[in-house]
C-alpha cells in the first residue's frame, strides 16, 4: 500500500473511533418477580464432653446418621457444613472439657422431600436456618432472556435520547449487562431445645416459598452524532 493509503486509511479510522464529545451515560433495567423454586436448610449437633476424642465421636456420629437418614431422599442435596470445637475453662483457666458444632447443609427444589427430612433429622439434629430463593437453573434461563430486553431498552432509551438531543443518531462506545438478584430475608429458627429421643416423630411443614426479584441492567454510553 502507498503512503497515501495509509494516510487515508488512518484519517478513516481516527473519524470513525469516539471523539469524546457528545457523549451520554446512562442505563436500563428490566426486572421481573418469580417464585422461588430451591429450599436451602442448615441443621446442626452441638455437644459437650470431658475429652476431644469423646466430643469428636458424639459430633462424627450424628453427622453420619444424619447422612444415612439422608439417602432416602435423593432429590435433596445434602452437604456437611461448619464444624467447630473449642475448649471450656475453669475459673483458673485450667481446661475441664470441650465443646463442639457439626452442621449439615441440604438444598433442593423439592419441597415436599425436603420438608420430610428436616422432620426427620430434628430427631438428632437442631434446625438452624431455613430460607429460599431461585435455582441456578431457573436464574440462568430468565437471566438470559432479561440481557435481550435490557440491551433492547437500552437502545431504545439511546434513540430517545438521540431525539431529544437533536442528534442525526448515534454509536454505542460501551456497554455492560449485570445481573442482580433481591432475595427474601433468609427465615432463621433457632432452637434452645434438646433434639427429641430417635423414635419421637416431627410432623414435616408447609412451606411457603415467596418471591425473588431477578435484574438486569445495561449501563453505558453512546456518542451522539450532529
Amino acid at each position: 500500500m502507498s503512503s497515501a493509503g495509509l494516510l487515508t486509511a488512518a484519517a478513516m479510522n481516527a473519524q470513525a473511533a469516539p471523539t469524546g464529545y457528545d457523549q451520554v451515560t446512562f442505563q436500563s433495567e428490566v426486572k421481573e418477580e418469580v417464585a422461588n423454586d430451591e429450599v436451602r436448610a442448615s441443621l446442626y449437633k452441638k455437644a459437650q464432653a470431658p475429652d476431644a476424642k469423646s466430643l469428636a465421636t458424639q459430633l462424627n456420629t450424628a453427622v453420619n446418621s444424619a447422612l444415612n437418614i439422608a439417602k432416602r431422599y435423593p432429590s435433596v442435596t445434602v452437604s456437611t457444613g461448619q464444624q467447630s470445637t473449642y475448649p471450656r475453662y475453669d475459673k483458673n483457666d485450667k481446661i475441664i472439657g470441650w465443646t463442639g458444632q457439626a452442621n449439615i447443609d441440604i438444598k433442593s427444589t423439592d419441597f415436599t422431600a425436603t420438608s420430610q427430612l428436616i422432620a426427620d433429622l430434628q430427631s438428632i439434629m437442631v434446625m438452624d436456618s431455613l430460607n429460599f430463593g431461585v435455582s441456578n437453573a431457573k436464574k440462568a434461563t430468565i437471566e438470559q432472556r432479561l440481557m435481550t430486553e435490557a440491551s433492547r431498552a437500552f437502545q431504545n432509551q439511546a434513540k430517545n435520547l438521540t431525539r431529544a438531543w437533536d442528534a442525526r443518531g448515534y454509536r454505542v462506545v460501551n456497554v455492560n449487562l449485570n445481573t442482580g438478584n433481591q432475595y427474601p430475608v433468609p427465615v432463621f429458627r433457632t432452637m434452645s431445645m434438646k433434639a427429641e429421643s430417635a423414635d419421637a416423630s416431627v410432623p414435616s411443614q408447609n412451606f411457603e416459598s415467596g418471591n425473588s426479584t431477578i435484574s438486569v441492567t445495561a449501563n453505558g454510553t453512546i456518542e451522539l452524532t450532529k
